[in-house]
């Protein structure tokens, strides 16, 4: 079946009828509501961060589920987070950072790495956007559209290991053509950093915030973050539409996710540290025989 990358227009303008700048502001409420109400729990149990695919499928795990059909996403994410035990992979702090840009600009286009426990907030912090998720694990993936159906969550395949991640750096401006924003990552098989096989439409979209939290990169048989941070800078410095993308990228006190930052995403585009989360700020390269990143 083939996906098609929409514009949700959320219930609550629906069952409101209100103009979208009020929609938003409730949505922004709500949001901030159950930020607090889950977030503040990180700091004194990390035990259920970790996500487990293999975790049952509980009875209450089926009413929120149910519950998707019949009422609008960001009340039923805090029926879900005042209710379960789990925490997300972000601290509260980190958390802010990305909360306060989608604040400004939601309806946005919202890409994200990886899939987790704060797949569900971060889905109602888009009312009427468009919020993709891309994830490796395949198990994972079906738990979590069996917990959350409303999410768009896709399956993602890299060609990489983190055991490459040194020499990959060392080939990639002759492998992969420096920084021209002439580079095509759809079907690109000479370099390895490219994604090339990404869903249709994320190639054809600009992205107004990337967030990367996955893939795994955490054990040198995973594929590491390597070819996500290059193509995230890739696809920020092609950008069509007036303006920059936001890209945040988790787990910074990794050395692979700091070199390659540094590398492709350039300190002098970073525009916060909080905690574990850097936030880059890049605009669209200006000239197209531009072959260098930073």
């Amino acid at each position: 079946m083939q996906h098609v990358l929409r514009k949700r227009y959320h219930p609550i303008s629906i069952l409101t009828g209100k103009p979208p700048i009020t929609t938003v502001l409730v949505i922004g409420v709500i949001a901030f509501t159950f930020l607090i109400l889950f977030l503040s729990r990180s700091s004194s149990d990390t035990s259920s961060s970790c996500y487990d695919s293999s975790a049952p499928f509980t009875k209450a795990d089926a009413i929120i589920a149910a519950e998707f059909e019949k009422t609008p996403s960001p009340l039923v994410a805090i029926l879900h987070y005042v209710t379960s035990r789990v925490t997300p992979q972000l601290s509260l702090a980190e958390t802010r950072g990305p909360y306060d840009v989608l604040l400004s600009l939601a309806p946005c286009n919202f890409l994200v790495f990886g899939s987790g426990h704060d797949s569900l907030m971060w889905d109602s912090f888009n009312p009427r956007g468009t919020t993709l998720f891309l994830e490796e694990d395949p198990k994972w993936l079906r738990s979590i559209l069996r917990r959350f159906p409303v999410l768009d969550v896709r399956m993602m395949r890299y060609r990489t290991r983190l055991s490459e991640a040194n020499a990959l750096l060392r080939s990639y401006k002759e492998e992969c053509w420096g920084a021209s924003v002439t580079i095509r990552l759809k079907g690109n098989e000479g370099c390895k950093l490219a994604l090339n096989n990404m869903p249709e439409q994320v190639y054809g979209n600009d992205w107004d915030i990337i967030l990367i939290d996955g893939p795994r990169g955490y054990e040198a048989s995973l594929p590491g973050r390597m070819a996500v941070i290059y193509s995230a800078a890739v696809m920020a410095r092609g950008r069509k539409k007036p303006g920059v993308t936001h890209v945040f990228v988790h787990d910074m006190d990794r050395k692979v996710e700091r070199k390659y930052a540094r590398e492709f995403l350039c300190s002098k585009y970073k525009v916060s540290e909080v905690g574990r989360l850097w936030h880059f700020v890049i605009p669209p390269a200006i000239k197209f025989d531009d072959h260098d990143f930073c």
